[in-house]
């Protein structure tokens, strides 16, 4: 029986190595893990399309939390339990700044990603995703909440987007950086930990019980509300400090060491 029976785990630098693979290695710990009775939630800031690709390498099905907690869904009927949207009005000063400085971004509900440009190079970036965006040349039309906005440029641009994000004009939303290329604006209700925390008590689980595995900032919550909450060897200091243990890299089956020592060891 496992100590843990929840285990959420985040996908691009930590589930996957850099060049987005997941690793017999790995994958067979997260199997063990998972025949052993602990549920495996995969808790990303990716999208639903571009997460259940991995949730099938893994060979389950269940729950998973997408879009930063923005968006939980069931992949065994691609249901929709909950998200945090808002409207695309919120967002336009932010689409605004991108267009005047040639910034990408696109605009996401729970299963599609809307682009205003869409060239080889850019379908290109986004089947690494498995995603297909869709083209939607004014974002201003766009008639569905927002789950999540995400701007896509080199890291001293995406500092300087966040440098200026009080003076952009879109308060009473969330930023969150979520990868050295990209930043995420969300409901400010949209968090991992916030989305796992609803998940473990909808399932009876104390939060002891909860075992978290992250490598960035927009890991943070869930890592702190975690019984256990592990951080990454590619982490950031600050990510290191928060969490309660390190483990490899991503790149080392970080997440197999992790799962060996303390989910594996003595069964």
């Amino acid at each position: 029986m496992n100590r843990y029976r929840l285990i959420a785990l985040d996908v691009d630098g930590t589930l996957i190595t850099d060049d987005h693979r997941l690793t017999p290695k790995t994958r067979e710990a997260v199997r063990a893990v998972h025949e052993r009775g602990a549920r495996i939630v995969l808790c990303t800031g990716r999208g639903a399309v571009s997460t259940l690709p991995l949730l099938e390498q893994l060979g389950l099905d269940g729950i998973i939390i997408t879009h930063n907690g923005g968006a939980t869904i069931d992949s065994r009927d691609r249901r929709v339990l909950h998200t945090f949207g808002y409207p695309v009005e919120r967002v336009m000063p932010l689409v605004r700044y991108c267009r005047e400085r040639g910034i990408h971004f696109d605009i996401n509900t729970a299963f599609d990603i809307y682009v205003e440009r869409l060239d080889e190079d850019v379908k290109a970036g986004y089947r690494l995703f498995f995603a297909e965006p869709v083209l939607l040349p004014d974002v201003s039309r766009f008639g569905e909440p927002v789950i999540k906005f995400c701007a896509i440029a080199e890291p001293p641009v995406v500092e300087r987007f966040m440098q200026d994000w009080r003076e952009i004009g879109s308060m009473g939303l969330r930023m969150m950086r979520s990868g050295a290329m990209f930043v995420d604006v969300l409901h400010e209700k949209s968090s991992k930990g916030g989305a796992l925390r609803v998940l473990a008590e909808r399932w009876g689980i104390p939060r002891e019980q909860v075992l978290a595995i992250g490598n960035y900032y927009n890991d943070l919550e869930m890592i702190e509300y975690a019984g256990l909450g592990i951080a990454m060897a590619n982490s950031p200091d600050e990510v290191k400090r928060a969490a309660d243990a390190v483990t490899g890299s991503n790149n080392d089956d970080g997440v197999r060491e992790a799962l060996v020592r303390y989910c594996l060891e003595g069964d």
